[in-house]
């Protein structure tokens, strides 16, 4: 679930990201792409670490 929302969250500030810096089309979908994949690696590492912390 927080993978899912990392995603989303990502690809939302990507294109704000490339809205600000006056992208075309093409600039703000490779902003979100990029943005997705980085948060959704934070987000695994995120549910990694919240899934060993409580199993102790």
């Amino acid at each position: 679930m927080i993978i899912i929302i990392a995603i989303v969250l990502g690809a939302f500030l990507g294109d704000l990201r490339a809205r600000r810096v006056q992208g075309n089309v093409k600039d703000r979908l490779q902003y979100a792409a990029a943005h997705a994949l980085a948060f959704a690696i934070l987000g695994l590492f995120a549910t990694i670490f919240i899934d060993r912390a409580m199993r102790g």
